[in-house]
């Protein structure tokens, strides 16, 4: 609540939390977090949280109209994804020679480790900046619009630089990166057209598009929503881009979308959401900055992270 009167997103209270409960604050109390979050429990309850994640992303895709995007889609990739990132690169790249003289040094090779760092100035947080947009009733205007489909662009592009880190580093080919690319691009096709295309005409056969969602229906969506996060997690993007692209292919005919919605909403966003931000922070340990140089290279980190995404905003 008191997040909420500085007009920040619930999902700040989550991560902060979860920041809270882990090694930072309350993972210093003797015997806390080996008993509420013993290290079994773990794999379960990340399972949990990317089981909601997705169905969040499903249930965001699902608030979005495929012909906006794909109005918007040369905006977003050209404009803003690829200033995004290569604006943001470029900073990550200049820093990640101070950062490799004064914490990785040898044997680690210079060039996998700018390009990592480079990728990680580029990225954008995809969960969070949906989190964020729902907060603020954001998803159904031109510009939520575009920040998303420039958030898809960017990812795609961010997973495949860091496939071809990856390929560099355990000596394999770059091609895999350029496979990567390819294969996601005629996912998205191929979902964006042949199977809407499908889905429409499965809908208006079932009877959904007048009489709302019946349960074959719902079999089908519920199938096609894992099988694109399984697909897209096991291409190398992740998991919930193929969520989100399920939900954008769903048909708008009737009161479909808004019965899916209505039917998903309670349970991800009181449940499955806070699970998954809460680990996120769990992770975290701000005890690690322990010196005034770490501390000096985190706020710079910070400020040049900061100065890439509102530079491409007023640039754009």
């Amino acid at each position: 609540m008191g997040l909420g009167k500085i007009r920040q997103p619930k999902v700040v209270a989550e991560i902060l939390g979860g920041i809270l409960l882990g090694p930072t604050a309350m993972g210093r109390i003797p015997g806390f977090t080996k008993h509420i979050f013993p290290a079994q429990s773990l794999p379960s309850l990340s399972l949990f949280a990317n089981i909601g994640i997705c169905l969040f992303l499903f249930k965001v895709g699902l608030e979005i109209d495929a012909n906006t995007i794909t109005r918007n889609a040369r905006s977003s990739l050209s404009l803003i994804a690829l200033s995004t990132v290569a604006l943001s690169f470029g900073l990550g790249a200049a820093i990640s020679v101070p950062l490799y003289h004064n914490f990785i040094g040898p044997p680690v090779e210079f060039m996998y480790f700018m390009l990592f760092t480079g990728v990680s100035f580029s990225i954008t947080s995809f969960p969070v900046l949906c989190r964020i947009l729902t907060t603020l009733k954001l998803l159904d205007t031109t510009v939520g619009v575009t920040v998303l489909s420039a958030g898809v662009c960017n990812g795609v592009i961010c997973w495949t630089l860091l496939a071809l880190a990856v390929a560099l580093v355990n000596g394999t080919s770059g091609l895999t990166a350029m496979w990567i690319l390819l294969t996601c691009v005629v996912f998205i096709a191929f979902l964006m057209w042949p199977v809407r295309i499908a889905l429409l005409r499965l809908a208006k056969f079932t009877g959904t598009s007048e009489n709302g969602p019946t349960i074959f229906f719902m079999i089908v969506i519920m199938i096609m929503l894992w099988t694109c996060a399984f697909f897209t997690d096991v291409v190398g993007i992740s998991a919930i881009f193929g969520a989100f692209l399920t939900g954008v292919i769903v048909p708008r005919e009737g009161a479909l979308v808004v019965s899916l919605t209505e039917k998903l909403e309670d349970m991800v966003t009181i449940v499955f959401l806070p699970l998954y931000f809460t680990l996120s922070g769990l992770n975290t340990d701000f005890g690690l900055l322990n010196n005034g140089i770490t501390w000096g290279f985190t706020i710079a980190i910070i400020c040049l992270d900061f100065a890439g995404k509102i530079g491409v905003f007023l640039w754009n």
